[in-house]
């Protein structure tokens, strides 16, 4: 059998299965949910040892540590997937919750209710815990999803999924609600973005060249997430402590992640005062700085390049300005920024509403770590990407940005 049929017979269980799973009531997938998580926790061992396999590949060729570092599970990324499942658990469900209604002057109930995609396709690369994230986040909202991850995690992958299929059967749904798309060459992925009509929904979720492809050779809709170019502004009036607290964390806490800090700005009225304080800091932590005349004059900065401003490094690499002032910042990030996460660091009220009003991105913060967008810190239960467009979701998508809605309208022999 060919690729291409294996994909779309893959793509119609999961269309059928959709159609059992919007009858399935709340308790249902909540049970379902914490079995899959329990069931994580029993294979504890085969799936360390399933993943073992795939980080032993990819060291042998050679694969950067940043990029490892995202393939590896260890038993507390384990333990937070199968917390994860629970945390969603206890989440409202999103299914039939009505976003508005009333009565219309004609007497016809009018009610505007969420109600699931259907099916959802998930394209993604490295990280294994997407697996379980996107499985229970579309089981919960009333999702079957078909998941595709980079061959380089394919152990992980199929030892994750078939665990999560049986729990799922063992409590009662049909196991094609989680599925694994078949093969592992390009080609499947090809057919899963052209099989509108089985499935409803893409998300791909990695670097800039998967999502751009996905973007521009996906006939079915694409809820496009982004890469993170993100940035910290250290105002003129910051509080020094709590700027270099933030820019340690938002740059070194992980950085193979999308909302780990690339960019640090700082104002020259804070500057003499600042640089050598951060840039000390910075590279005590081993982080590469990529910086401008004013960061370049201390030992061990790079001169930076019109490229780094715009890198998303994910690794211990950051660049790095000095601004004249506030209204610079922003066009500095207007320019550079994926729209993923920026943040500004003072202590004036008027500049952080200025900040906040004209940084157009999916999620600006003040006084806080760019590493704050998260699904899970939002509390949204595990998200199952970041949303950088500006359609129907953007931010961290959690439960609500994993249905549409539909009109439900009640009369009582009403005729137009």
């Amino acid at each position: 059998m060919s690729t291409q049929q294996d994909v779309l017979d893959a793509a119609g269980r999961a269309r059928e299965a959709s159609h059992g799973l919007a009858l399935v009531t709340r308790a249902q997938k909540d049970r379902a949910l914490h079995a899959m998580a329990d069931a994580l926790d029993a294979a504890h061992d085969d799936l360390l040892a399933a993943n073992a396999e795939d980080v032993a590949r990819a060291e042998a060729g050679g694969t950067p540590p940043n990029i490892i570092d995202r393939l590896r599970l260890t038993p507390d990324r384990l333990a937070a997937m199968a917390q994860g499942l629970r945390d969603v658990a206890a989440l409202p469900d999103p299914v039939g919750e009505v976003v508005r209604g009333g009565t219309l002057a004609n007497g016809l109930e009018l009610r505007q209710v969420r109600v699931p995609f259907g099916v959802v396709g998930m394209i993604y690369e490295g990280r294994p815990n997407v697996t379980a994230d996107a499985a229970g986040i579309c089981l919960k909202s009333g999702n079957a999803v078909l998941l595709r991850g980079s061959s380089s995690a394919r152990s992980s992958n199929a030892a994750i999924v078939a665990v999560l299929r049986d729990a799922a059967s063992s409590a009662g749904l049909d196991a094609d609600v989680v599925q694994l798309v078949p093969g592992d060459s390009h080609e499947s992925v090809k057919v899963l973005m052209r099989a509108r009509g089985l499935v409803d929904v893409l998300i791909p979720r990695g670097g800039a060249g998967l999502i751009r492809s996905v973007v521009e050779e996906s006939t079915v809709p694409v809820i496009e997430t982004g890469v993170g170019n993100c940035h910290v502004y250290v105002d003129r009036a910051a509080d020094q402590e709590k700027a270099l607290a933030i820019v340690l964390n938002a740059k070194t806490h992980r950085t193979s992640v999308c909302n780990a800090a690339e960019s640090l700005l700082v104002h020259a009225d804070l500057a003499d005062a600042f640089l050598p304080r951060v840039v000390a800091a910075l590279q005590e932590a081993a982080v590469t700085i990529h910086g401008d005349d004013a960061f370049a004059a201390y030992d061990g900065v790079v001169a930076a390049t019109e490229d780094d401003f715009g890198q998303e490094y994910l690794s211990l690499d950051i660049s790095a300005a000095v601004v004249n002032d506030l209204e610079t910042a922003i066009r500095h990030i207007r320019r550079h920024s994926s729209q993923h996460s920026d943040a500004i660091v003072t202590e004036d009220l008027d500049a952080a509403r200025r900040f906040v009003a004209e940084v157009d991105s999916a999620a600006v913060l003040v006084n806080a770590s760019t590493r704050f967008t998260d699904g899970g810190e939002f509390g949204f239960g595990a998200e199952i990407g970041i949303s950088t467009q500006k359609l129907h979701a953007r931010g961290p998508m959690g439960l609500p940005e994993m249905t549409s809605t539909k009109y439900v309208v009640t009369g009582d022999g009403h005729v137009r």
